[in-house]
């Protein structure tokens, strides 16, 4: 219940993520702008109107015409008013009221009698201190409609006639309706833009995230096979699934070479110690020749044991950082020629023409841990007489001293590495030969203590004519921090 759940959860995630954090942020700037600009628009088209209409009502000709007529009676001042109505000449754009000192329209630009009693801006125009009001509203019609209001100048007993001029908002109304269409149009245009976009890219997003979870699990079940469908190698995705690709394909190669090192080591192991089992019920009651032949097999196996013992020691430290040195000076051609001396006797047991030269007045201290050192040595001999399986087998170890470094070369003519096996070999597990024993780390530890001396471990082979490993290190190395 719970992992569906979860599963719902993730569902979807990243598209109501998209469509909280993008999508709506963007639809939300749009409707702000949108808004902005229309009220902007409309603002701009009823002050265009509001200053139109100011123009007219407070120019100095409209006091200059009616000032003359300020104290005379009634009739003159209507004559008056037909006169300036007569000669109006911008009635294409607004309406003109002449309102008489009663408050009564006296006349009108339209030519047809006025009863309209929503005379709100005369009435705000005769208390107000500018002696003049605007309003917007509608008329007895119910057309939308901007009025302004100016009084005229006050006769003796403070009375004045008034000027009302009126322009119609239908049509920039409906102009401002059909702007405001087109801008909610262009928005409409954006926002699906947007969510194409958007979809889009959610999808090459969305699409491989999902299969890579999905593949996810099945590696994490153990199934290493599991591959992405290739994305395009342009872009980040494209790079994650080539990566997990990768990941996986490595996770199968350690885990195979994990499983064949197990395998390996159970049979390595189990090799000297069915020998030492056999050998100790063999000479409990032989003869003393047969005694002293079993013995002798018996710690061979015994050092045998301890070797791969201690080599799988120095692989646990080695893979939790915890290898470390103990270092001193020491002369890396003495040490070369201990060991050395030590596979002398197994080179003659083994019927292995083995050559070394090492030196005998020559010195080269180094800065280093003697028994990581022979460790090394032990290691690339060793290998060097397990790969020499042929009836001239042949191992030459030569040591000098070159531009600050001891350097040391051992070569076999055994059946050598394929180019394809080379650059893995001194992998952990790794084993270029399974045919051969060992446990397939021995390398892998060696080339870790050489690098931990500063030093680099090379290898040279080609096949079925042998292999060469070269080991440098440098004369009076420093310290590691922390070694």
């Amino acid at each position: 219940m719970d992992s569906l759940k979860q599963q719902k959860t993730h569902s979807g995630g990243i598209i109501r993520r998209w469509i909280t954090n993008n999508f709506c942020v963007v639809l939300g700037i749009l409707l702000i702008a949108v808004v902005s600009v229309a009220l902007s628009i409309h603002e701009y088209y009823y002050d265009t109107v509001r200053s139109t209409l100011e123009y007219r009502a407070y120019s100095n000709s409209v006091n200059s015409f009616f000032g003359q007529y300020t104290e005379s009676s009634d009739l003159q001042f209507e004559q008056r008013a037909l006169e300036y109505i007569e000669n109006f000449s911008e009635k294409n754009l607004m309406e003109v009221w002449v309102i008489d000192k009663s408050g009564n329209v006296l006349a009108s630009t339209s030519g047809f009698s006025v009863d309209d009693t929503q005379l709100r801006d005369y009435e705000e125009a005769l208390s107000s201190e500018s002696r003049s009001a605007s309003w917007i509203g509608r008329n007895i019609n119910g057309e939308k409609i901007m009025a302004i209001t100016v009084l005229l100048p006050a006769d003796s007993s403070g009375r004045s006639g008034a000027l009302r001029y009126i322009a119609s908002l239908q049509d920039i109304d409906a102009q401002f309706y059909v702007v405001l269409f087109y801008l909610f149009a262009a928005a409409a245009v954006a926002m699906l833009l947007v969510a194409f976009s958007g979809a889009f890219f959610i999808r090459s997003i969305v699409n491989p995230v999902k299969e890579i979870n999905e593949k996810a699990k099945i590696l994490a079940k153990g199934d290493y096979s599991a591959k992405i469908e290739k994305y395009s190698d342009s872009d980040e995705i494209g790079e994650l699934c080539h990566t997990f690709n990768e990941m996986a394909q490595a996770m199968g190669e350690s885990d195979r070479m994990k499983n064949d090192f197990i395998s390996t080591v159970s049979h390595e192991l189990r090799t000297p110690l069915t020998a030492i089992k056999g050998w100790g019920e063999t000479i409990q009651n032989a003869d003393p020749e047969t005694v002293k032949t079993g013995v002798d097999i018996i710690l061979s196996e015994t050092q045998r044991l301890n070797t791969m013992v201690e080599d799988l020691l120095d692989f646990s430290k080695m893979e939790n950082g915890r290898l470390s040195l103990k270092l001193r000076r020491v002369d890396g051609f003495a040490e070369l020629e201990e060991t050395a001396l030590v596979f002398s006797e197994r080179a003659s047991r083994e019927g292995i023409d083995f050559r070394y030269e090492i030196p005998a007045e020559q010195v080269a201290m180094l800065l280093a841990d003697p028994v990581r050192l022979q460790q090394i040595f032990v290691n690339v001999i060793d290998n060097a007489f397990k790969y020499s399986d042929k009836q001239d087998a042949l191992v030459t170890v030569n040591a000098s001293v070159s531009r600050g470094y001891f350097k040391v070369v051992v070569s076999d003519n055994g059946c050598g590495i394929s180019k394809e096996d080379l650059p893995h070999v001194k992998e952990k597990f790794y084993k270029a030969n399974i045919s051969v024993k060992g446990s397939g780390i021995g390398l892998a530890v060696c080339d870790e203590l050489v690098r931990l001396h500063n030093g680099s471990l090379n290898l040279y082979s080609e096949p079925e004519i042998g292999t060469t490993v070269e080991i440098l290190l440098p004369l009076a190395a420093r310290k590691q921090e922390g070694k």
